[in-house]
């Protein structure tokens, strides 16, 4: 069973939809012994790095979600999900944030309209599982106005340009992140969860 972790902030029926369509077993909990327990663990997510963290908090999420990580289970961030795994983000401020990647979260650069929406392209760096079958510069769905800043090699998974060249995924062992919504990209979007729920030994 994939975890697909509820904390009051998170865009999950849409990712539940998506998951159901490639045919993960999945719930929506946030239970920390469910997710404990998971084969893998999702954390969607929308709005603010400060709120996305107060949430975690309120709810008792924090640890559960560090040691499920450090445990060794799948991850996947998506949007804020993927930003909260870093040290800090200087949205709206500076906020501590789960410290499991080195690096900060940084507003994307003026100059073009933000927040970042729509398609883009994503062009990938090495060979993730994540991105099995999924080529090279496909388009995934963006609405972001900050991106990772990983302070460390190794964590980049793939790219994309807006206004400068940012990481847009993030994979390395069991931790995996996308800027991008891939259950509001189409096909490529489908295939990347997919992959996903393979890795986690969750598919039916």
């Amino acid at each position: 069973m994939i975890a697909v972790v509820d904390y009051g902030a998170g865009n999950v029926a849409s990712v539940i939809n998506a998951l159901s369509r490639v045919g993960a077993d999945a719930c929506v909990t946030r239970d920390p012994d469910v997710i404990r327990t998971a084969a893998g663990v999702i954390v969607p997510g929308v709005g603010a790095a400060a709120d996305v963290m107060s949430h975690l908090t309120g709810h008792g999420l924090v640890d559960v979600l560090r040691e499920t990580i450090a445990a060794g289970t799948p991850y996947l961030g998506i949007c804020m999900g993927m930003q909260v795994l870093f040290s800090v983000s200087y949205e709206d401020g500076e906020h501590p944030c789960l410290g499991v990647i080195p690096g900060a979260v940084r507003r994307l650069p003026g100059g073009q309209p933000l927040p970042h929406v729509g398609w883009n392209q994503v062009c990938q760096v090495g060979s993730s599982p994540l991105f099995h079958g999924i080529p090279d510069g496909a388009d995934f769905y963006f609405v972001h106005s900050y991106y990772v800043d990983p302070a460390v090699e190794g964590w980049t998974a793939a790219t994309t340009d807006y206004g400068l060249r940012f990481t847009s995924a993030i994979a390395r062992d069991n931790v995996m992140g996308t800027q991008f919504h891939p259950e509001k990209s189409g096909r490529w979007g489908l295939k990347l969860l997919q992959n996903f729920t393979r890795m986690a030994g969750a598919g039916r």
